[in-house]
């Protein structure tokens, strides 16, 4: 088995109990967020290990830390502030950091995930302390391996990538983009049990087309406009290539590319390693899985369903994908299926004779499609068009346009359904396409909603409406640990979609009767796990895993067993005992 590093790796003693052996005493011990405990360092860890002295003489548990940490964080002014708390405690002592977010899911996931990690992207030069992870540009990329090598980390096992050309919905981040990637994979350990000692955040900084960024005398990233074609992809190419030398066992996920590479990348990958792209899968299995529900709560099919999907980017096109191969699964024909997606985007329905991206053929109409609607030859029908002749049920929004939903739109949905499906799934929440107030003021009530970035439930006629936030986070942690224990060769389209009807299953076990069409982020180590069961016995049955040593095995006792705890542990000094 690889060692974790070369300064600590978790060992066990005689008796079967898990410990940390170090290789490094002293101050250095406690600047290494992965062995640093600060006040709980033990008096005769404290003496052993170079320590003593150097700490207040008080020793305190993980309690007493957690009530001190949680009181001050408390006292931060806002959201960004809090989140730098975080992040510092992060650096500081990783453990910790894992228990105290673990504790208070539903108050910290917000603050370093979305909303707030988009500001923490937007000020990653004026807020950056401490390094975390690493960057690749054209200046270093053909150092990579050597790189990758001397990362004190040596068993990476889920790396999280971005270019950052399209961060959540605002865009082109340059160098800040690594922050995404950093509270991603806080949400693989805290949701899916992974060890952060074999996960690694990267930017590949390829350049900016952001003015701001270029103007900016503090901004950290390559004052260049970025890299495209050739250029770019070999660039990305040498970094794949040294991942596979140096880490074989590592998932790649692929997170934030701009739409005009992101698929492109994907299709190159996706059946030569194990990777997959957030926005276009994760995001997907996300929106089916809460269009499974709903459908569910309405006592109705996915496939009596007729779909206007919003957004043709990486997301939008990923959620019509997706929803595609679930009404494939369910028995519908691809003509049938043709019948009931349009996918609408800034210049109207999407249409294949005026699509010159390829990605966007397979659901592409043809005039055929709306010859009735009564619309003029030289344009497409706009969003109001579809929405009035096609008559879908579902509306989902993943365009970052805030007020794109107008009340003119939502009331035609309402006028011709019961009950209208609509997700305004953009964020942050600044760049949601309507508000659930909104929603539920102007289909009095009718509607059911979920929303991308988290809003508090709404009071409407003496009726308290829980909205759902449609979170990928419920799908990658377990997507991806299922890839990691599985040691899976790729991802295939049936592990993506089976984490799909299984978040909608554990929706349809605990949260339909509150009334909820996702689940409260407070469940995300549950709904991880039961994810991870389900698509690991997937990847074994399709051969992605290539441990086919756990067929026939107890998969959910095996999962919980190779779960990271945030707890600490006993530290051992590796060489001689030492005393000072």
């Amino acid at each position: 088995m690889t060692t974790l590093s070369d300064y600590f790796d978790y060992r066990l003693d005689a008796d079967g109990n898990k410990y940390v052996e170090v290789s490094i005493r002293g101050v250095t011990l406690l600047r290494l967020p992965a062995t640093n405990k600060g006040t709980a360092f033990s008096v005769q860890e404290r003496i052993e290990l170079g320590l003593d002295g150097l700490l207040p003489p008080q020793v305190t548990d993980m309690e007493h830390q957690l009530e001190r940490l949680y009181a001050n964080y408390q006292k931060q002014a806002d959201d960004i502030s809090k989140y730098q708390f975080l992040r510092a405690l992060q650096d500081r002592t990783e453990v910790l950091f894992y228990a105290l977010l673990e504790r208070h899911l539903d108050e910290m996931v917000p603050i370093v995930y979305t909303p707030t990690i988009g500001l923490a992207v937007q000020q990653f030069s004026s807020n950056f302390t401490t390094t975390r992870g690493l960057t690749f540009s054209a200046a270093n990329i053909d150092r990579a391996e050597t790189i990758l090598q001397n990362y004190p980390l040596h068993d990476i096992r889920m790396i999280v990538v971005t270019d950052s050309s399209s961060i959540l919905g605002i865009g082109d981040q340059g160098m800040g983009g690594l922050a995404i990637c950093i509270g991603k994979l806080g949400l693989y350990t805290v949701g899916g049990g992974m060890c952060p000692f074999q996960t690694l955040p990267v930017n590949l900084d390829v350049g900016t087309n952001r003015a701001e960024l270029l103007d900016d005398p503090f901004y950290l990233g390559a004052h260049t406009q970025r890299l495209h074609d050739q250029p770019y992809f070999e660039l990305v190419d040498k970094f794949v290539n040294s991942v596979q030398k140096v880490w074989p066992k590592a998932i790649i996920q692929w997170e934030d590319f701009a739409k005009n590479v992101a698929f492109d990348l994907l299709a190159k990958y996706k059946d030569v390693m194990p990777c997959f792209n957030d926005d276009i899968q994760g995001t997907g299995a996300m929106a089916l899985a809460g269009l499974l529900s709903a459908c569910r709560k309405k006592g109705e099919t996915l496939a009596e369903q007729t779909v206007v999907v919003v957004g043709a980017g990486a997301g939008g096109f990923g959620v019509a994908s997706t929803i595609k191969k679930g009404m494939l699964r369910e028995g519908l024909t691809m003509e049938q299926i043709l019948q009931r997606i349009f996918v609408v985007d800034a210049h109207g329905l999407v249409v294949k004779e005026a699509t010159t991206e390829a990605y966007k053929l397979p659901l592409s109409h043809t005039q055929e499609s709306y010859h009735d609607w009564d619309i003029p030859d030289d344009r497409v029908p706009n969003l109001l068009e579809v929405v009035t002749h096609a008559k879908p049920t579902v509306l989902l929004g993943l365009t970052g346009v805030p007020g794109l939903f107008t009340e003119t739109v939502i009331k035609t949905m309402a006028a011709n359904h019961a009950h209208p499906i609509i997700f305004p799934l953009s964020n942050p929440t600044a760049n949601c396409e309507a508000t659930p107030e909104d929603i539920l003021e102007w289909t009095q009530g009718s509607a059911m909603v979920a929303t991308g970035s988290p809003f508090a439930d709404v009071q409407y006629q003496g009726r308290r409406y829980p909205i759902g936030q449609g979170n990928n986070a419920f799908i990658f942690p377990g997507l991806g640990l299922a890839a990691v224990l599985g040691e899976c060769s790729r991802i295939s389209d049936a592990m993506v979609l089976e984490s799909a009807y299984t978040l909608a299953d554990y929706i349809a076990e605990n949260c339909l009767t509150a009334g909820l069409i996702f689940p409260p982020v407070g469940d995300l180590k549950q709904v991880s796990l039961f994810v991870a069961n389900r698509v690991l016995a997937k990847a074994l049955e399709d051969g992605s895993a290539t441990r086919q040593d756990l067929v026939g095995i107890d998969l959910e006792a095996y999962v919980k067993a190779n779960l990271w705890k945030a707890e600490y542990l006993p530290c051992k000094y590796a060489g001689a005992a030492v005393t000072n």
